[in-house]
């Protein structure tokens, strides 16, 4: 499996250096940003599905159990 192990520092540091010289110093910042929001409304989206699924199978416990 490829994907199996986890990035290590090296290719973090490769990543960096590509996504430097395609956007430039002044855009990073930014870009840094929109992704932390993507990821942050991501997981906030997740955690209501979540809910939401775990609220229908207390509903559906309690009325089986009726």
């Amino acid at each position: 499996m490829p994907f199996g192990n986890s990035i290590g520092f090296m290719e973090i540091i490769v990543i960096l250096a590509v996504a430097l010289i395609i956007f430039g110093p002044a855009k990073l910042p930014e870009l840094g940003r929109s992704i932390g929001r993507g990821i942050r409304e991501f997981r906030h989206a997740f955690s209501d599905v979540g809910k939401a699924f775990s609220l229908e199978e207390e509903e559906q416990d309690s009325e089986e159990n009726r």
